[in-house]
């Protein structure tokens, strides 16, 4: 046997050998390949977009990352189009692909992050072990990354089961999508299937999310001096504290809805009684519904005041609408399972409590289109400092996506 014949068939089943670690009968080898090829430079790539800060404000940096995106589909075949999303500081990147197929599938993630400028040169892209670490490591660069390898390898496998593949790269996801939230609704009411890469914390899938809302409480009393005549004031940090401690209960454990009263300001001299008190709360609920049924709530509530003469207002601005518990996301997630089990692993689909685009993309009054979350690399630490990446989960997520989309061109 030649030398170079029989350093290529070392080679051969080495790939072979790695491609059984996950591999059980029914595994599809060639993507599971296809997906072990890619993670070296899909992780390469994490370190480019993670090195660059991209927070929801930070229209430079998203300027570079939404460059990268666009590139990365221009080359996988897609029509790209740079959409601006005001207010926010950064675009949409929209791409399409035009099948043979019946069924128009979407992927969508957001590429902003919560981090500042300057972030990521205090903790830049490392790898330590399995875990990459990073500012947006997972959430949801990770995602992005997952969404165009995933199409550079549906591309090789000559997939064209779609009538058409659309790609959104959001840039404000962090701030409520409130420049981009038209255009995910616009986009998925053509949908047959959405899926979104937000990072999941182990092998799972999201089939319902909480909607998001802020309670405003306002309260106007009267200045005066604290020292010398404090009598003459209205107090109205006082009274916002007695609002806050009224409305402490406006969430309901029945209907899973809870109110956090998070932000608090009043006053800005210390010998002046305050004028003006302000505080939001944080409301989460999985009922839209419950936004109508706190708003009166709180409405009577605030009738009751401590300091005469003082004026109360209370408002719940809705943020985001909640991506309810349906029968045809449990039934994908089902197939996201079946899928994996291919791999030797296990799925499990779960309701998280907090908020995505998934609740914009999902319509409860006609249950379309089929909508899964959590597809995105596995991840923890969200928004913290030590947020990271499970660089195991590349090549499963990739196989998981590919597959998926394979699926749902046959209308599973």
């Amino acid at each position: 046997m030649k030398k170079n014949h029989l350093m290529s068939l070392i080679a051969a089943l080495a790939c072979t050998a790695s491609a059984a670690s996950f591999a059980q009968v029914n595994a599809d080898n060639a993507l599971l390949q296809a997906a072990q090829k890619r993670k070296d430079v899909l992780v390469k790539d994490l370190g480019t977009l993670v090195n660059i800060d991209s927070g929801t404000d930070d229209a430079k940096g998203l300027a570079q990352v939404e460059a990268i995106l666009a590139q990365r589909l221009k080359e996988v075949g897609a029509s790209v189009e740079i959409v601006a999303a005001p207010p926010a500081a950064g675009k949409m990147v929209i791409g399409k692909l035009q099948g043979n197929g019946s069924k128009n599938i979407m992927l969508m993630i957001h590429y902003d992050t919560v981090f500042g400028i300057g972030e990521a040169g205090k903790r830049p892209f490392k790898i330590t072990g399995n875990k990459a670490f990073g500012p947006g490591v997972a959430d949801a660069k990770g995602g992005a990354l997952l969404i165009v390898y995933a199409l550079d390898i549906a591309r090789e496998r000559g997939f064209k089961d779609y009538k058409t593949l659309t790609v959104l790269f959001n840039p404000d996801e962090e701030k409520s999508s409130l420049g981009s939230r038209d255009m995910i609704t616009k986009l998925s009411a053509d949908q047959d299937y959405v899926l979104v890469f937000e990072p999941p914390e182990a092998d799972v899938v999201t089939v319902a999310t909480n909607g998001i809302a802020y309670v405003h409480l306002d309260v106007k009393g009267r200045a005066s001096h604290a020292g010398s005549a404090p009598e003459a004031g209205r107090n109205a940090a006082v009274e916002l504290s007695n609002q806050i401690i009224q409305l402490k209960d406006l969430g309901s454990q029945a209907k899973g809805t809870t109110v956090n009263w998070t932000v608090i300001q009043a006053g800005d001299r210390v010998n002046i009684i305050p004028e003006k008190a302000s505080a939001t709360a944080d409301m989460r609920m999985s009922d839209v519904g419950e936004i109508q049924r706190v708003q009166a709530d709180a409405d009577k509530i605030i009738q009751k005041k401590l300091i005469p003469e003082t004026e109360v207002k209370v408002k719940v601005e809705n943020r985001r609408p909640p991506f309810s518990k349906n029968a045809d996301s449990d039934r994908l997630a089902a197939t996201a399972d079946s899928i994996y089990k291919e791999l030797g692993k296990s799925i499990t689909p779960v309701s998280m409590r907090y908020g995505t685009d998934a609740g914009f993309a999902y319509n409860p009054k006609t249950g379309k289109p089929i909508v899964l979350d959590g597809m995105g690399i596995v991840g923890d630490r969200i928004h913290s400092s030590d947020e990271w990446a499970d660089l195991d989960s590349v090549v499963p997520r990739l196989y998981l996506t590919v597959r998926m989309m394979e699926a749902m061109g046959k209308g599973k």
